[in-house]
Formats: structure tokens, C-alpha cells, sequence
């Protein structure tokens, strides 16, 4: 499938968690993670959904064999999440925040539109997955795609951030509150170093637009945190797929 064929997928933008401000997807075939509805069936639910399995970049992958590179700091400029929405899509937990919060990289420059969370995380590291994954999704400033921020949480300390957004997660698909005011950055590792990868969607219409970094560092969150996502998501992740030619760089 060629880029053209994949930046028509942007008119979808509002089906997927990934990739919407949005909430319950309204149209598009319905997909999920699980039965004749589940990842492996996603291409043939929809043709618009045809780079779920012809891609040749998909996402997530299993990291390993990365290469160092010189690439540049990540300067990590959110705003808090005053005003934002937070939302139960049916698919995931969502925070659709106001525009502002911006991931300056080097020469490519992004500015954030939501962030959301699976279980247990979609990117493995050695072929060993972790309770959960943020996403933190951003507008490339340069053209169409997308740069997303992928961090893992693992069980330990609380996590006063992440505890606050657990307890304001609507229970019911469809459901949306005001989220509480909390620093985005509270979620963020103390390391910043990260791998780097082209890749897409990890949702219908998968579409391969997305510039891939994943932290290296995990986060602290609470049992009881990550327990109540789980509890409402028990598994919302896209099994790893096959990283290809690709190549997956390193930070120094």
C-alpha cells in the first residue's frame, strides 16, 4: 500500500484511540482486541483497514538489536491539563488536551492532542511486555504524520499523577468528565534517553504515519493505580509485529 493510500487513513482519525480528540468511534467497521473482531482479522474488517495486514511498517514491535545513534534531546514542553477532557472511548482511557503542549526533537517539532493508555504495554523490550503503556500522541508539525511518546509503567511506588487520572476514569464506554489538573510530565521517566523507529497506528486503520519514540525508562504507578485500568481495559494491546527492514536507533 503506498503513502497516499495511507494518509487517506487520516480521514479516519477519529475511529482509533491513537490518533483522535475524540471519543466512541462513530463510524468505520467495528474492530476490538479479541475474537472474529480482534487483530488478527482487522484488514478484512474494512478496506480502509487494508494496512493492518499489508503494512510493511506496522506497529508495535518487540525492540531489540537497536543501534546507537546520535539523536537529538528530547525538550518536553506540556501544559497542565486544565480544560482537558478525559473519556472512556470504548477502546481505551483518553485525555484530549488543549492545544500547547509541544515535543521539540531536533529539527521535527510536535505538538500534542491527546494521551491514553493500554495494558499491558503494546511495545516489548526483549520480548518481555510491562503492566501498561502511555501514548502520548502528537501532530508533526512538518506534514501530516504523527509523533508519538510511548512510556512504560511497571508496579511500585505510587504515582500521584496517574492516581489522580485513575480515579476520574469514566467506567462506562462513552462516558467522558473533566479530567483533573495534573503536569503530563509527572508521567514521564526521569531518563529521557529512547528508542527511535518509523512505524503506525497500533489501531485500525493502522496507517504507517507515525514516528516512534519509546522511552527506555519505565514509570512508578501504584498496584491499585494500574489495577483500576485493568479493571475497565484488561487488555487493549496489539500483539508485536514484524519489524522487517526497519531499523530501530538508539539514543546515546
Amino acid at each position: 500500500m503506498d503513502r497516499r493510500t495511507f494518509l487517506r487513513g487520516l480521514t479516519l482519525l477519529s475511529l482509533c484511540p491513537i490518533c483522535a480528540r475524540h471519543g466512541l468511534a462513530s463510524e468505520g467497521a467495528h474492530w476490538s482486541y479479541e475474537g472474529e473482531t480482534g487483530p488478527d482479522h482487522w484488514a478484512s474488517l474494512d478496506t480502509n483497514y487494508a494496512a493492518c495486514g499489508k503494512g510493511s511498517q506496522q506497529s508495535p514491535v518487540n525492540i531489540e538489536g537497536s543501534i546507537q545513534a546520535k539523536l537529538p534531546d528530547l525538550k518536553v514542553s506540556w501544559k497542565k491539563t486544565s480544560g482537558a477532557k478525559i473519556v472512556n472511548n470504548g477502546h481505551t482511557i483518553q485525555l484530549n488536551v488543549p492545544p500547547g503542549s509541544t515535543l521539540p526533537a531536533g529539527d521535527d517539532k510536535y505538538e500534542m492532542t491527546q494521551f491514553h493508555f493500554h495494558a499491558p504495554s503494546e511495545h516489548l523490550i526483549g520480548g518481555k511486555n510491562f503492566a501498561m503503556e502511555a501514548h502520548f500522541v502528537h501532530q508533526k508539525a512538518s506534514n501530516a504524520g504523527l509523533g508519538v511518546l510511548g512510556v512504560f509503567l511497571v508496579e511500585g511506588e505510587a504515582n500521584p499523577a496517574f492516581g489522580q487520572l485513575a480515579d476520574a476514569f469514566p467506567k462506562d464506554a462513552g462516558n467522558e468528565a473533566v479530567a483533573p489538573e495534573i503536569d503530563p510530565s509527572d508521567l514521564l521517566p526521569r531518563s529521557m534517553a529512547y528508542w527511535k523507529y518509523e512505524g503506525s497506528l497500533t489501531t485500525p486503520p493502522c496507517s504507517e504515519i507515525v514516528d516512534w519514540i519509546v522511552c527506555q525508562q519505565p514509570v512508578l504507578a501504584a498496584r491499585t493505580e494500574i489495577a483500576k485500568f485493568t479493571a475497565l481495559y484488561a487488555m487493549n494491546a496489539r500483539p508485536a509485529q514484524q519489524i522487517d527492514r526497519r531499523l530501530i536507533l538508539q539514543s546515546m
